[in-house]
């Protein structure tokens, strides 16, 4: 292997360097083992080992320190020959012949005749009619939390658990409850629960909130058993005019028919005519005439 003066001059002062630690490594050792050995000749050539590594660990230190400084002064006596450029010898590429590949048959490309382009569902809003019936003056606070909806027939008031939940309900529905958690609520300010079927109002309730500001809820409808058509119905809850939760279920089998009243028929009251009363003729009583008494006259 051939090495450059500088190549030379790197490695030699890497390996002084190296060799100066390790000496200086040795002399520490030499001179913490012999204030240990009991013995006095073992104790004196160990101490003398430590200064004859720590002499050698100085030495090769200064040839470390020195070797790069002296590169110049070995030019002198070896002078460094010209490095030889090489001229790059330009290498053919070899040139790719092309495969002819087998062109694929036009096929024809079906044309659409119409695009789907989907509709935007609008966001729901709080018909005019409901809106007059507001009453409340407080503001909304950002932040508020609704969880989705859960329907129910039946509800647990102490705990607000749902007892029969589901999102399709049979003929006769009855009395149904649309169940949430809530969060960041601001007594007094407005809030709307509306029912739809099919797009039509049926049912709403709107009012100042009078629950705390975290908890359980719910808004329910208990409508006669013929409303309850069959289809899909939607609960949409409002606080102020902002739209915060929504929920869906289906009504399956026909309501069940109510029963006619009985209208009672108006009776006239029959009014009993008293029978004709000849009305009776005044029969003139013939006065009887008073006879005079005669009175006897007495004789003197």
């Amino acid at each position: 292997m051939a090495l450059d003066i500088h190549t030379t001059v790197v490695v030699a002062t890497w390996l002084a360097g190296v060799g100066a630690a390790v000496s200086l490594l040795i002399s520490v050792r030499a001179f913490r083992t012999a204030h240990k050995l009991p013995f006095f000749r073992m104790r004196r050539a160990r101490l003398m080992l430590g200064w004859k590594m720590l002499f050698a660990a100085a030495v090769l230190a200064a040839v470390a320190a020195f070797l790069p400084h002296g590169e110049p002064v070995v030019y002198h006596f070896y002078h460094p020959s010209p490095t030889p450029t090489l001229t790059p010898t330009i290498t053919p590429t070899p040139t790719i012949t092309l495969t002819p590949t087998i062109t694929p048959s036009p096929t024809i490309t079906p044309t659409l005749s119409a695009t789907y382009t989907p509709t935007p569902t609008p966001t729901p809003h709080i018909p005019l009619a409901i809106q007059a019936k507001f009453t409340a003056s407080v503001t909304p606070q950002p932040g508020v939390v609704f969880s989705p909806l859960v329907f129910t027939q039946g509800l647990d008031l102490q705990n607000y658990k749902p007892l029969h939940p589901g999102t399709v309900f049979k003929n006769p529905v009855g009395h149904l409850y649309a169940v949430f958690s809530y969060d960041k609520m601001q007594p007094g300010v407005q809030w709307t629960a509306i029912w739809y079927y099919q797009g039509e109002v049926v049912h709403y309730e709107t009012k100042p909130w009078d629950w705390p500001t975290g908890g359980y809820g719910f808004t329910d409808w208990n409508p006669p058993p013929s409303a309850w058509k069959p289809g899909e119905y939607q609960v949409v809850i409002f606080v102020g005019s902002q739209w915060v939760v929504s929920g869906t279920f289906t009504v399956e089998g026909e309501p069940p028919t109510p029963e006619p009243t009985a209208t009672p028929s108006p009776t006239i009251a029959a009014t009993s005519t008293p029978p004709y009363t000849p009305t009776p003729t005044a029969t003139e009583t013939p006065t009887p005439t008073r006879t005079p008494y005669h009175t006897p006259t007495p004789t003197p």
